[in-house]
């Protein structure tokens, strides 16, 4: 009973908050419901990054995947910082003085009409395919597992993860409809605190078990236990033999890695919308570099605790690695706390459902809806067909959320498998578009087509023995490549100039460069330290 209260009340909490702060907000216009009213500040757009980008895909997935292949998997958290450094010096000064909502809008300005058209049907695409199913079962799963929601409303474990689902699923969907960007993203500053204290919770609590009563005597003895689990440097094949089934090879780091990363922080629509609806640039680079010191952070709440699991359960579960969390939090957190947890854990499920439903919805109402089937559509018209739009999408995800639960590698490693759709050709035409002022907007669709039918041909199809990381960075040469070679033949007419809007501030932070050296350093020094343990 004061499990389920302390998890009521601070839900409660947290809805009643972002409520109260929406009050005086008009969310019947484009910028208000799209784009918070371009309010944001430097702390709300860092809390909601992080939380946007933190769920349970990463609790469940990366700890389970740590637990069983050791910290090498750390890379995907802490190569964040630097495309974090990237996104704030370069691209949001960029984004901010076009006065752009979507990203697909930029490439209409730098490309054509089709480009913009293509990418948004793609980014829509990866959000219902990939994103929106991961995240529900995985909350669904970790909420089973803690909760016993099959046990107390007497249903097969299956169901209950059906019924989670469906619940989870609703809420998020009602917090993306009817609140905007604006209510997800307070929603998230709120719950990203929670996170972080109800994530250090359980290997804190765990080392203290362990070490009778000193946290750095059990840090000792997990690390005596295994040291080879804290190596941070794969040795695993990245080409050849077995190189399909290697969890993430060093090598990765200098091939498709960091073009993955820079793709997610600096032009994923679901991530960068909130820097895009910050009150002035200097408030953007603040939130996406207070970003970057989280991202260091946060693999003491989704990497360490899947290494004290190790010594806890050794290779008892290997063949079920993303049921190691669960177990872990329901040893080490006492009862009272166990409805504070889970409620984090419905805040992080609730964060990323609802920014990809808001970021679709905006998608697909600016980028598809304004441009094709009502030109003269007015803005109270564009705000409920988002509405509407985050709805459908919301029924589709729940759907077939259920049917992700087969992945042989864990969770987290399908969700990057599937993201290398979309992420790399997207990319690349978004990159290119920046950087080589040569390519043509017949090039920029040659390279969008060629790196999805490239990637899965080579992946999916014929299965070469080449990890999905590495085919990642020979697809985006290869994209480009292309885009130029086909450039040759269908030149620009015209430059390309990025025009001040003058819609935001956008005087630069005078930190900002200072903060990213630092995050910089700090990213090398993990790998120096930690590499040869």
């Amino acid at each position: 009973m004061l499990t389920f209260l302390s998890f009521l009340f601070f839900t409660a909490f947290v809805a009643f908050f972002a409520t109260w702060k929406l009050r005086r907000d008009n969310l019947k216009t484009q910028d208000g419901y799209f784009l918070g009213g371009r309010s944001l500040t430097g702390i709300v757009i860092a809390g909601s990054l992080l939380l946007t980008n933190i769920s349970t895909e990463h609790l469940v997935g990366m700890n389970g995947s740590s637990y069983k292949n050791g910290a090498i998997i750390i890379a995907w958290e802490v190569t964040s910082a630097l495309a974090l450094v990237i996104a704030a010096l370069y691209f949001a000064p960029r984004y901010l003085k076009m006065g752009l909502t979507t990203i697909p809008e930029f490439l209409e300005k730098r490309f054509d009409g089709i480009t913009r058209t293509i990418v948004a049907a793609l980014l829509i695409i990866s959000f219902t395919v990939t994103l929106l199913p991961i995240v529900l079962y995985t909350g669904a799963l970790n909420i089973e597992a803690i909760f016993r929601i099959s046990e107390l409303l007497d249903v097969n474990r299956s169901q209950g993860i059906w019924i989670t689902i469906l619940i989870v699923g609703g809420i998020g969907a009602v917090y993306a409809i009817f609140g905007g960007l604006k209510m997800v993203a307070y929603t998230d500053t709120i719950n990203g605190f929670g996170l972080l204290i109800a994530g250090l919770l359980v290997p804190v609590l765990a080392l203290w078990s362990i070490g009778k009563g000193n946290i750095l005597t059990g840090l000792t003895e997990v690390f005596e236990n295994a040291p080879s689990k804290f190596n941070v440097v794969s040795r695993e094949p990245g080409i050849g033999p077995g190189a399909r089934s290697a969890i993430l090879p060093f090598e990765v780091l200098f091939t498709g890695l960091m073009v993955n990363q820079l793709y997610f922080w600096a032009m994923h629509q679901s991530i960068i919308q909130r820097a895009l609806g910050a009150v002035s640039l200097k408030e953007a680079q603040k939130g996406l570099l207070y970003t970057g010191v989280l991202k260091i952070l946060i693999p003491l709440v989704i990497v360490l605790p899947g290494l004290i699991g190790f010594y806890y359960f050794g290779t008892s579960l290997y063949d079920d690695p993303d049921s190691v969390y669960p177990m872990l939090v329901k040893k080490v957190l006492p009862f009272w706390l166990t409805g504070f947890f889970v409620a984090v854990m419905m805040g992080a499920i609730l964060s990323t459902f609802n920014s990809a439903l808001n970021s679709a919805a905006t998608v697909f109402s600016l980028d598809l809806y304004k441009r094709y089937i009502n030109r003269n559509t007015g803005e109270l018209k564009l705000v409920r067909m988002g509405k509407w739009v985050s709805a459908v999408l919301a029924v589709f995800a729940i759907g077939i959320a259920p049917f992700v639960a087969s992945a042989p590698q864990g969770l987290y490693q399908l969700l990057q498998q599937l993201n290398g759709i979309f992420f790399i050709p997207i990319a690349s035409v978004i990159i290119a578009g920046f950087l080589f002022p040569r390519v043509s907007a017949t090039g920029a669709k040659a390279g969008l087509l060629f790196g999805l039918i490239f990637y899965v041909l080579t992946y999916f199809v014929f299965r070469i023995d080449l990890h999905f990381v590495h085919i990642w960075g020979l697809e985006f040469l290869l994209n480009i490549l292309i885009m130029h070679f086909v450039s040759l033949w269908y030149p620009r007419t015209d430059d390309f100039v990025i025009k001040d809007s003058g819609i935001l501030n956008v005087t630069p932070w005078r930190y900002a460069a200072p903060l990213g050296i630092v995050l910089i350093i700090v990213t090398v020094s993990i790998y120096i330290l930690l590499g040869n343990v």
